[in-house]
């Protein structure tokens, strides 16, 4: 049988796909695959009622323990994206793969999405799997499909429309992160209203302490209770956001070239994020820190195009493992006025010493004493002054014995 498995959201794209995919394309059976990266329980309720309602058969997979260790993998790494912690870009791999194993499963000859040409999406999909060899249908993209065409469609059809706010918007969720995009969020100068935001509060005055603890780069325990990944971020998502910890509102420059205005939520993210950074610069040495910037970079770039299993995110892997081996120990964070701000580090791998670095002691360390930087002193600096009495006769001239 010719038969497509459709990456299905319930919302307003995949709804309209299902009926387009046998229309347009010709599949005598099209098959629903939902995937379970910590999307809210009612999104699931509501496609399986669309899925009802437009005689869908769905399946529903759980891949939150597998996206919730990608995502503390990302904090070892200290993804980012342009300011923001990546979110949607960590999850469609493991959405993609896990879609991809059913479709094998259940005999699928295709598989099919409902992402725009305009997009990431679209190519972090079919990264995974284009070589499957299986066919791959995009219908919003290859017929392009405007969502006014869609909801339009989708009434005269009658088609159930299940997304927010009867579909202007995009909304995205996950364990990690909430993204809102489309309607008049697409106007940069548009201010976003109140009622985007569920994750998190308007900051306020109000504050909290918060401690995190790490082993080898993985957060824990929170406040000395250990948790799971998946209950980790669950509960760091739910005690930083009324601090109005972990909004985004960015310009964001997409795969395709298109600069494009998102709004994103996450307060767990946010929270790891700076806790990590900051037993990272108690633990590294001044030359790991500096090389580990441009691997991070690395790493969260290859996030981001959705090549995770890639040889190259294989070796930022290896180097970031090597590190991360003494980024063990705590942080706590002051979360106030929408920030999360390191107040506390402890860690038995510092690279630290209090009476070394102290104003009050007239010792370093071992048999190091202040005046031994008077050698390092005259030292600093001198081929910035050589160079600049090359150019300028007013700069004193520096000769050694051997010159006349």
């Amino acid at each position: 049988m010719n038969r497509v498995a459709l990456a299905f959201s319930g919302g307003l794209d995949t709804t309209v796909c299902v009926s387009i995919l046998k229309e347009e394309y010709g599949y005598e059976d099209v098959i629903g695959v939902s995937v379970n990266v910590g999307q809210p329980q009612n999104e699931f309720e509501q496609a399986k009622e669309t899925a009802k309602e437009i005689s869908l058969d769905l399946t529903i997979l759980d891949a939150r323990n597998d996206f919730a260790n990608l995502c503390l993998d990302s904090v070892r790494a200290n993804a980012s994206y342009q300011g923001y912690p990546l979110g949607t870009a960590l999850a469609r791999p493991i959405i993609a793969k896990a879609i991809l194993e059913e479709a094998k499963n259940t005999k699928c000859t295709a598989l099919a999405h409902g992402c725009t040409g305009k997009g990431n999406d679209q190519l972090r999909f079919e990264a995974i799997w284009r070589g499957s060899g299986l066919e791959i249908a995009a219908p919003i993209r290859d017929l392009g499909l405007t969502r006014t065409w869609e909801i339009q469609y989708a009434k005269e059809n009658n088609l159930p429309i299940k997304s927010g706010n009867d579909g202007i918007w995009s909304i995205d969720t996950n364990l990690w992160s909430r993204s809102i995009e489309g309607g008049e969020l697409e106007d940069p100068s548009t201010i976003p209203p109140s009622s985007i935001y569920e994750w998190t509060q308007s900051p306020s005055s109000e504050s909290k302490l918060v401690t995190i603890e790490f082993v080898e780069g993985y957060p824990v325990a929170v406040d000395g209770t250990n948790y799971s990944p998946v209950d980790l971020i669950n509960h760091l998502n739910k005690i930083c956001g009324p601090y109005g910890v972990g909004r985004t509102d960015v310009m964001e420059d997409r795969i395709l070239g298109l600069k494009v205005r998102e709004n994103y939520e996450h307060p767990a993210a946010t929270a790891l994020l700076n806790a990590h950074s900051a037993l990272e610069d108690l633990v590294l040495t001044k030359e790991e820190r500096k090389f580990k910037i441009s691997v991070d970079d690395a790493w969260a770039e290859q996030a981001y195009l959705g090549l995770i299993y890639s040889p190259f995110m294989e070796a930022l892997n290896g180097f970031i493992s090597t590190t991360q081996k003494r980024v063990t120990g705590s942080v706590t964070l002051d979360l106030q006025g929408g920030h999360a701000r390191a107040v506390s580090r402890e860690s038995p791998y510092a690279v630290h010493s209090a009476s070394a670095a102290s104003f009050n002691t007239s010792g370093v360390i071992d048999d190091i004493t202040q005046s031994d930087a008077i050698g390092v002193a005259k030292y600093h600096g001198l081929q910035e002054r050589m160079s600049s009495a090359l150019f300028d006769p007013k700069f004193p001239t520096h000769k050694t014995k051997n010159d006349k």
